[in-house]
């Protein structure tokens, strides 16, 4: 594999331990690297549902101000910030690479440049996006929206521009935490953040009636209160990898640039790839009854999802960290932890929703057909899950080691040419409805499952060992 330029800044090769490696027994190996991984896994699981919390939060209270502020808060949550979300959180994710290996290459003085650089690249990007959040209502108005809803939808995104600048200064301080498994403090933040986010939420929108105003700005110190924690704990708990502010962070942005861009491509082409399959669904027979179905397939997945991005998180920091510590063999191990950990919550959720069916789908909904169509829909949502076990995994390893430009065009052939004209095919043309669609949208996953597993699998490890 191609060595990105961002790996190339550091300095020297440490010394391979792989001989004490070979030593310990397979077991002491297995439970110390479990440890390892779970110390990064649960926080990063525990902040993701914390981060999706807030969202229902704010949703909640939304809904009892008015059904025009509900509809417009959901196409600011489902559009823009959706897209925004994802291509900041892939640019960010960037740093799990860099940052990890000069981690494990104890390059500790390099990961306080490396996020100041990334702050730089990620509140570039986050300026050109703004057009976006200011021209929200002529853009809506223009697409045919309701004109009181976009109207409503141009003030909440108003009120998201602070948000988005918020991602920033989050999704980078995360990955350079993670990367040196001290994320714990993420959870402790996001828990304190929920918790006051409720409080704040119910404070003024019920109790002193501001309305969205209210809301919002709630929704806004939710959002900034953990970026304050996480800021005040790198430069006060982590002396060895924050140096303090440098102008060194303005020189060679272009590595970083490259590589965020790929990063960031990699996640927004596996993002949208859901987004664009409701909208196919959303043009069937029954339109209503296959996207609501679809929907809450969606949304289950989605959080059971959240457990497997914290393995992607874990498989990225343990493979850059042993890559650039130079040990490939305890790359290769963590790797395989990883995969068969999470694989094994994945069987679990697997059987799980075979045996509910639609008896889950009665959470979302009372409506019997939508159920009766999330029934039909459990085995493939049962058959997702153990993808999304694996999946997430290999894809935090490809971030790990730096093919975040590989994994791109394995999206883009998976998901595009591959994923979306089968749904469609099956869908509209064996008239299988909204079960085609996901039957479409799991081969396009299952291509991408395959794809990297033969990536990883042929990789010449020893190869991949950074020279520093």
């Amino acid at each position: 594999m191609e060595i990105n330029e961002a790996k190339k800044q550091l300095l020297e090769k440490p010394t391979n331990s792989e001989f004490d490696e070979q030593k310990e027994s397979l077991g002491k190996r297995l439970w110390k690297e479990n440890k390892t991984m779970w110390v990064i896994a649960g926080p990063a699981i525990f902040s993701r549902f914390s981060t999706f919390g807030i969202t229902l939060i704010s949703q909640a209270f939304i809904g009892h101000i008015g059904s025009i502020e509900f509809a417009a808060y959901a196409i600011v949550m489902t559009v823009l910030i959706r897209f925004t979300n994802g291509i900041l959180l892939g640019m960010a994710s960037a740093l799990e690479t860099i940052c990890g290996q000069a981690y494990g290459a104890k390059q500790y003085n390099m990961l306080g440049v490396y996020l100041q650089r990334s702050w730089i690249v990620l509140s570039l990007t986050t300026i050109l996006l703004l057009p976006i959040f200011i021209f929200t209502t002529p853009i809506l108005l223009a697409l045919g929206q309701d004109e009181d809803i976009a109207r409503e939808a141009g003030n909440i995104s108003a009120w998201f521009i602070a948000v988005i600048f918020a991602y920033v200064v989050s999704f980078t301080c995360q990955m350079f935490l993670q990367a040196q498994s001290k994320n714990s403090i993420i959870a402790y933040l996001a828990a304190i953040s929920i918790a006051i986010h409720l409080f704040m939420s119910w404070l003024l929108t019920v109790k002193y009636k501001f309305g969205m105003n209210g809301a919002m700005t709630s929704t806004i110190m939710a959002y900034w209160l953990p970026n304050l924690g996480q800021l005040m704990f790198i430069m006060y708990k982590c002396p060895d990898t924050w140096k303090g502010f440098t102008f060194l962070a303005f020189k060679d942005l272009w590595p970083i640039a490259k590589l965020s861009l790929s990063s960031g491509g990699m996640l927004c082409l596996e993002v949208w790839y859901t987004g664009i399959l409701v909208l196919l669904t959303g043009n069937m027979k029954n339109a209503k009854v296959a996207v609501d179905a679809l929907s809450i397939c969606l949304s289950i997945n989605g959080w059971e999802l959240m457990i497997a991005l914290g393995f992607c998180a874990a498989s990225s920091v343990r493979v850059a960290n042993e890559l650039g510590r130079g040990s490939s063999r305890a790359a290769k191990f963590s790797i395989v932890v990883a995969v068969l950990t999470s694989s094994a919550i994945g069987f679990v959720f697997f059987f799980a929703f075979l045996f509910l069916k639609k008896r889950l789908a009665y959470v979302f909904t009372h409506d019997p057909d939508v159920a009766d169509a999330v029934g039909d829909l459990s085995t493939l949502l049962s058959l997702s899950m153990l993808l999304n076990s694996v999946q997430p995994v290999l894809s935090g390893v490809a971030i790990g080691a730096g093919w975040q430009s590989i994994v791109a065009y394995v999206n883009l052939a998976s998901y595009y040419l591959i994923g979306i004209p089968v749904g469609v095919v099956i869908g509209y043309f064996f008239q299988l409805q909204a079960k085609g669609v996901w039957m479409g949208m799991q081969f396009g996953i299952l291509v991408q499952t395959i794809v990297l597993i033969i990536i990883t699998c042929r990789t010449d490890w020893e190869n991949q060992v950074i020279t520093y």
